[in-house]
């Protein structure tokens, strides 16, 4: 079995799609306009892309599942502060003073999302001990 995409219900489909494609650099599909009721961000091939699909209600209560990323060209504080530039907020800050942790940040219909280390700063802690 392979997962072809991971479904996310909204209220708009195309501006949060475009959001998520600012996070991860993936592309919208070219076949997606500004009103359709439903935009596929492509991922690059294994992963499943994002299918953002219209639905009436709002999202009312934490989400039960939700994405762990880990930044693969900057360091987690680096790749947090980009996110804010391109419409993220902060919900939970979970760093510690030994540089470990992670950050919970919005998206911009409010689900919830987590940015950890970067491999990079997970490779000096091991080197280092931590």
């Amino acid at each position: 079995m392979i997962l072809r995409h991971v479904t996310i219900d909204c209220a708009d489909p195309y501006k949060l799609a475009s959001f998520w494609s600012a996070v991860t650099g993936w592309p919208l599909s070219a076949e997606d306009e500004v009103d359709d009721d439903e935009t596929l961000l492509t991922a690059p091939e294994p992963l499943p892309g994002f299918l953002f699909i219209r639905v009436p209600e709002g999202k009312t209560v934490k989400n039960r599942i939700h994405f762990d990323w880990m930044p693969t060209e900057r360091t987690r504080d680096e790749e947090v502060e980009r996110l804010f530039t391109v419409g993220a907020t902060l919900y939970e800050d979970h760093r510690t003073a030994d540089g470990r942790g992670w950050v919970t940040l919005l998206d911009p219909e409010g689900n919830e999302f987590c940015v950890e280390r970067s491999t990079s700063e997970r490779s000096k802690a091991e080197q280092a001990g931590a």
